[in-house]
């Protein structure tokens, strides 16, 4: 019994880990993204429509990795993914023009690492009940640690050695983990969906009907796609906006872009999470409240980012903006799965993300075309508004439609 309670907190660490890499591998190209344009020769415009083209091609990619999550092992699904996105991050060193770059970055690695999310979320919340707020928030850590650890490593890397032994060496690290992973991780036995070979046309368009038919779990997907547009943007531009605009090394302005952000969002993570858990068994409704709060109390800190001509005032920015973007974070899962049928958490997950990421996907190029015909600071600053209106939303669904999905989905 002992081991069994254990065991799930093996699986959070080992899907942990994975995440950390998941989201570092993906940081590696914002970071050194000045070398990759200046060594090839390519325009803002085109760098970033190699960011909005790996977004498109993860949005396509994981409705079908949802699909399969609620059909297939969970655990095998998790562990080649990892191992298909490193292979492919490591040919990306080798790329030598704009067509490889869309081909091993854009199509390859965003595919490959659109079927772990899905998968990765069922899983841990297979193994996690009545700590799953909890157990989710340590689990987004990894997403903060990873694009820190990224931030840094990467534009060291790329100033020593060059952008390109940034993917091999990253791409190495994650087919080491890839491996551990399918030493150690295991299906949970009696939660594991069988394989049906009748009427999967439907079955594939029942996590679409759910979601879009759920009104909590419509605004959360619209709202959830609000967020990804303003990180996929900030992520794929601030290393540069400080590289250019603050003088800053590759490396530094690849660490003080993510660290202050993602710091705080730690702190605000673990807070939220625990207070999740608190409010949610009183009134589920409050996590979806919670989210929306956090939005709308962001919208000052992305003004200050975009506008300070101080870095002392952007780093504050980017504190806030961390902090605030947790209350959202640590419920996003949570207030999915507490409105759609649990066989249908992994479809539903990959609906929503490939919403997010379909939406999200136009902010590097949106970003890039507009850093080059205005400045990035106006870009920068036009977010807010995204996240103000979305903030609002959620907090007008929590309140007239959250408990009526709830109750529903708990007859």
């Amino acid at each position: 019994m002992y081991k069994k309670s254990w065991y799930k907190w093996e699986v959070l660490a080992l899907l942990w880990i994975a995440y950390l890499l998941n989201q570092a591998d993906r940081q590696v190209f914002n970071v050194v993204l000045p070398l990759i344009r200046d060594d090839l020769h390519l325009s803002d415009v085109q760098v970033g429509a190699i960011a909005t083209i790996f977004n498109m091609a993860y949005a396509l990619f994981v409705p079908v990795a949802g699909f399969a999550g609620d059909r297939f092992s969970r655990k095998w699904i998790v562990s080649s993914s990892i191992l298909f996105w490193s292979v492919a991050t490591m040919f990306t060193g080798l790329s030598n023009g704009i067509f490889l770059l869309i081909l091993t970055r854009s199509i390859a690695t965003g595919g490959g690492e659109a079927f772990f999310g899905p998968a990765n979320y069922s899983l841990l919340a297979q193994y996690h009940s009545k700590t799953r707020a909890f157990a989710m928030s340590l689990h987004q850590t990894a997403y903060y640690i990873g694009i820190i650890i990224s931030g840094y490593a990467a534009g060291y890397i790329g100033e020593i050695w060059g952008w390109r032994s940034a993917f091999y060496i990253f791409g190495a690290i994650g087919v080491i983990h890839g491996i551990v992973l399918i030493l150690r991780l295991k299906d949970k036995k009696q939660d594991t969906v069988p394989v049906v070979h009748s009427n999967t046309s439907n079955n594939f368009l029942e996590g679409f009907r759910l979601v879009f038919t759920t009104p909590t779990a419509l605004t959360l997907t619209l709202c959830f796609s609000g967020l990804i547009f303003v990180l996929t943007g900030y992520l794929t531009w601030m290393p540069t906006y400080l590289y250019e605009n603050f003088g800053m090394s590759l490396s530094g302005a690849g660490f003080h872009s993510m660290f202050y952000t993602h710091l705080a969002a730690f702190a605000g993570i673990i807070f939220a999470g625990r207070l999740s858990d608190k409010l949610g068994a009183k009134n589920p409704s409050l996590r979806m409240m919670m989210q929306g709060a956090g939005l709308i109390a962001a919208v000052p800190f992305i003004l200050l980012m975009g506008n300070s001509i101080t870095f002392l005032t952007v780093s504050i920015g980017f504190a806030g903006f961390g902090f605030a973007r947790a209350f959202f974070d640590a419920n996003t899962y949570t207030v999915l799965y507490d409105v759609i049928p649990e066989k249908y958490h992994s479809s539903a997950s990959g609906v929503m993300i490939m919403t997010g990421f379909a939406v999200g996907s136009f902010a590097p190029v949106i970003l890039g075309y507009i850093k080059s015909v205005a400045t990035l600071s106006s870009g920068i600053s036009m977010l807010s508004v995204i996240w103000l209106l979305c903030g609002l939303a959620m907090i007008l669904t929590a309140k007239y439609f959250y408990q009526k999905d709830y109750r529903k989905n708990h007859e």
